[in-house]
């Protein structure tokens, strides 16, 4: 499997990433795709997602401030890179090749 290659939650970790831009992380990220895809995540799944996206340099990340409603805990922050917007961007392309093939289907 090629390093470029990302999996289909990979994909969708990414993409929501780039949605929330510099507010992106963990639990913003489970309540989006709940909102927006009907779909639950696990929040521990988006965390080994967003370090290994890290570790494809297709997201940066950095702690901010501690807050009394986390007990004085730090934030882990994500946003995703110029390499990140351009595999998205890669991976947008590839699929409208394909949905251009694909034959109309009557319902």
């Amino acid at each position: 499997m090629s390093k470029d290659y990302l999996g289909e939650f990979e994909e969708l970790i990414l993409t929501v990433v780039g949605i929330l831009k510099e507010e992106a992380y963990g639990n913003a990220i489970v309540e989006i795709i709940a909102k927006q895809l009907d779909r639950k995540v696990n929040l521990s799944a988006v965390h080994i997602t967003l370090y290994r996206l890290e570790d494809k340099g297709l997201v940066t990340s950095e702690m901010r401030g501690a807050t009394s409603q986390r007990g004085g805990r730090r934030k882990r922050y994500f946003q995703i890179t110029n390499a990140g917007i351009a595999q998205l961007q890669k991976i947008q392309e590839q699929r409208q090749k394909l949905w251009q093939l694909l034959p109309k289907f009557n319902a």
